[in-house]
């Protein structure tokens, strides 16, 4: 008896909407109209003689079948994705795509400045990038959206391989006068009170409290900055201080403004930065030598002479 199998077209459309939970974005992420979805998702159906979505005119509702199918299927679709990478890892390194996601404290201020040198050394090299935070990205990466991370340890992301690119060293923020003396910030002359965050789902939030290793500043701080460059604004208003992390401020981001910033005096005042893959993904030696190039591209970028200072004083 002939069985047929459900296609890996089928699967991607039934990931996408258990994904986005609507039709018409899950179709838009797959690149098709939302009727050719809806019609592949009741072919799958039809072959497995089930159902695995209830559809009303508001919701989207899998059925306790269908949940299982679908986190079957994401398995599925990341073996088929390591089945293309095992066959390209065979030939030339870092030739053709690569999809890497890269955390939103780290995108802005490290890429504009790396990426030209990498087009240099891997012309053939399609890299995509996609920028959200550390959570999503590990998602992403474990669902197969995406090849490899560029991230900020230490941070829980599943399984998966690392190679640390370098170190990057954390800065408090203050408003123009309000800095304390000295070269560098104590840990107990942080104002609890005025501490401004990144809003939950930023590692960098994280990194800064555990450098710290105050549970008051997690209990009174307030988490509301969407972006580095929203607490920038926040402190040269006046409004409170913040942690920015050095490659931030080596890319401009104080310049332009009346914030003073001074290095956190801690053991764990940083932030690790680097590239993460799955485990059982086939291109590691090609993701082992990605992370050798920017690793270089780095400690060549640290070595250039730099116009802006990190430490701003007083005018």
């Amino acid at each position: 008896m002939t069985v047929h199998q459900p296609t890996i077209k089928q699967l991607q459309y039934l990931v996408a909407l258990h994904e986005h939970g609507h039709f018409g974005r899950a179709a838009e992420a797959c690149y098709v109209t939302q009727s050719t979805l809806s019609a592949g998702l009741r072919e799958l159906e039809n072959l497995l003689g089930v159902t695995l979505v209830e559809r009303t005119r508001r919701v989207v509702r899998f059925t306790a079948l269908g949940e299982k199918v679908a986190k079957k299927a994401v398995r599925v679709l990341r073996e088929s994705e390591e089945l293309a990478e095992l066959a390209r890892a065979e030939g030339q390194p870092l030739h053709g795509e690569l999809r890497m996601g890269v955390i939103p404290t780290i995108a802005p201020f490290l890429l504009p400045a790396m990426l030209p040198h990498l087009r240099r050394e891997w012309p053939s090299l399609k890299l995509y990038l996609r920028e959200e935070p550390s959570q999503s990205a590990c998602e992403a990466l474990h669902r197969g959206q995406l090849d490899c991370v560029l991230l900020a340890l230490p941070y829980g992301c599943g399984e998966v391989e690392s190679e640390t690119l370098f170190d990057d060293p954390l800065y408090v923020a203050f408003p123009r006068g309000e800095a304390p003396s000295g070269a560098s910030v104590d840990v107990d002359a942080i104002d609890e009170g005025r501490m401004l965050l990144l809003e939950d789902g930023h590692c960098l939030k994280d990194h800064a409290l555990s450098a710290c290793n105050r549970p008051d500043l997690r209990a009174h701080a307030a988490m509301m900055g969407t972006s580095l460059h929203t607490l920038v604004q926040m402190v040269d208003n006046g409004l409170g201080l913040t942690f920015i992390p050095a490659m931030a401020i080596d890319a401009g981001i104080l310049d332009g403004t009346r914030v003073d910033a001074r290095p956190l005096r801690s053991d764990q005042g940083y932030r690790r930065i680097a590239l993460i893959w799955r485990r059982s993904s086939a291109r590691e030696r090609e993701f082992r030598l990605l992370a050798t190039t920017l690793r270089r591209i780095a400690t060549d970028l640290s070595a250039a002479p730099a116009e802006p200072q990190a430490i701003h004083e007083p005018v």
